[in-house]
């Protein structure tokens, strides 16, 4: 026969398991815009360029942009021409100023060069304004990640986005990881 105060230690216990087995099965689970760590990821070809993108997303787009989104994120290649190497100063002059024009939203700006397995590209984050959602008509604030990537006068624009606070390092950095010129 046990005593009525470790009877009351036991409950205790059992009461913080099952506490504590609740708000863990909770954590599992991603918040809105975090891309899951077991999602895979598929080689998308453009016209003289490829990258990896999630498994499963619709792509949208064709020719010289097309976008890949699901739910709150989205992936966004556009292709144009350049004549000169896109650099730090050169964005933060030009590209910069014209986001900050047609961009909803559009702030909070950083221009760096950063280092892919592609080669050096530059990289402008900066928040913005969602498209309002077609259910709800409200609309978020993204994190935006815009890569320029630049070879023998084509340049290639990966914008990825997702809500604001999203754990998406490292799908981020697999996508423009895995950005190859193929021509």
């Amino acid at each position: 026969m046990i005593s009525i105060r470790r009877a009351s230690v036991i409950a205790a216990v059992a009461s913080l398991a099952i506490v504590a087995g609740a708000s863990g099965a909770r954590t599992d689970v991603s918040p809105p815009g975090d891309i899951p760590d077991n999602q895979l990821f598929i080689r998308f070809g453009g016209v003289g360029y490829s990258f990896e993108v999630p498994e499963g997303w619709p792509r949208t787009g064709a020719g010289t942009s097309v976008t890949f989104a699901d739910k709150y994120n989205s992936i966004r290649a556009d292709v144009s021409r350049m004549s000169r190497r896109p650099t730090v100063r050169s964005v933060a002059t030009t590209d910069v100023p014209r986001l900050r024009a047609t961009v909803k939203g559009f702030s909070d700006p950083s221009v760096s060069a950063v280092t892919r397995s592609s080669g050096t590209a530059i990289l402008v984050r900066y928040r913005a304004r969602s498209a309002p959602s077609a259910v709800t008509g409200r609309s978020v604030t993204n994190d935006v990640e815009r890569y320029a990537f630049w070879k023998n006068g084509r340049l290639v624009v990966l914008t990825l986005q997702a809500p604001k606070g999203s754990d998406n390092v490292d799908p981020w950095r697999l996508v423009t990881d895995s950005f190859a010129w193929s021509k």
